[in-house]
């Protein structure tokens, strides 16, 4: 049995790969029933048998700014190139604001690369904002005839393990790591009520971390709309609220539909609490 859920794929139905009942130490489905993906949960197996008749695409958009350029790209994809996705075809998309700070890249087999510049034209904008503005065009005119599906990252991770095929899904975001061991009450949701990102107290069900989104290119170019129209709001209210509060005021609206547990996007300057068996992406803040 399979449900449809975009035009081109279907998604195994959820009980023949995912089993929150062997996580029982932590929260292993939402409240509206997504998955959250802990090492243990999920048989990647029956996934890749799936998946691979499919011949399907990942693209994996990574968002170069400033000092980050230099310092981190080269390992960036040199990890992804080793863990994500293997034996899929994949697509990195770079977007940087140099292109002569581009370091030479060798890719393994079913592995390409592009790469965006962007504009002098916003320079001082915000390195996000510039980056978000760029990806919703190039997700418009290109990516959304190149990939099935699509997660856009900041260069400043680092991948330690296989980050496969569980994580794909119509909507996908990633648990902070930080927050998701704090109490709800205490996470830093825009709290001024004229603000586009403004969440009320008692309200929110996860804080969700910046840096890895994901789903198909049809709702990562959604989130990206949804994130500009909300910059632009608050500018004329004269407010400007942070990428990460937008990003959670969205999927508080728009529930994801896969949830990544904080083992996919770990930072290593936290004591590793036992819930975290299995680290595959390292936060370098």
């Amino acid at each position: 049995m399979y449900i449809c859920w975009n035009d081109h794929l279907e998604e195994p139905q959820l009980s023949a790969w995912f089993d929150p009942k062997k996580r029982p130490d932590v929260i292993a489905t939402t409240g509206w029933l997504a998955p959250v993906i802990w090492e243990g949960t999920y048989n990647r197996q029956v996934l890749d048998k799936y998946y691979k008749r499919l011949n399907i695409t990942i693209g994996l958009a990574v968002l170069v700014t400033g000092n980050f350029t230099r310092q981190y790209l080269k390992h960036f994809i040199k990890s992804a190139d080793k863990y994500f996705m293997v034996g899929y075809n994949v697509v990195f998309y770079i977007l940087m604001d140099n292109v002569y700070r581009l370091p030479y890249l060798e890719l393994g087999p079913r592995r390409s690369f592009k790469t965006f510049f962007l504009s002098d034209r916003d320079y001082y904008q915000d390195p996000i904002l510039r980056s978000m503005k760029n990806m919703e065009s190039k997700i418009i005119r290109h990516i959304q005839y190149e990939v099935n599906f699509l997660f856009t990252m900041t260069s400043n991770q680092i991948f330690k393990k296989d980050f496969g095929v569980e994580t794909l899904g119509q909507s996908v975001a990633q648990l902070h790591s930080w927050w998701y061991f704090k109490t709800p009450k205490d996470f830093p949701y825009e709290r001024r009520v004229k603000s586009a990102a403004f969440i009320p107290f008692g309200q929110g069900d996860f804080y969700y971390h910046s840096g890895i989104i994901g789903g198909t290119p049809s709702n990562v170019l959604t989130f990206i709309t949804q994130y500009l129209k909300g910059i632009a709001d608050d500018r004329t209210n004269e407010l400007d609220s942070t990428y990460e509060r937008y990003l959670n005021k969205y999927f508080l609206i728009n529930k994801p539909t896969r949830v990544l547990s904080p083992e996919y996007n770990w930072n290593p300057k936290f004591k590793t609490p036992p819930q975290i068996k299995h680290i595959k992406v390292v936060w370098l803040s």
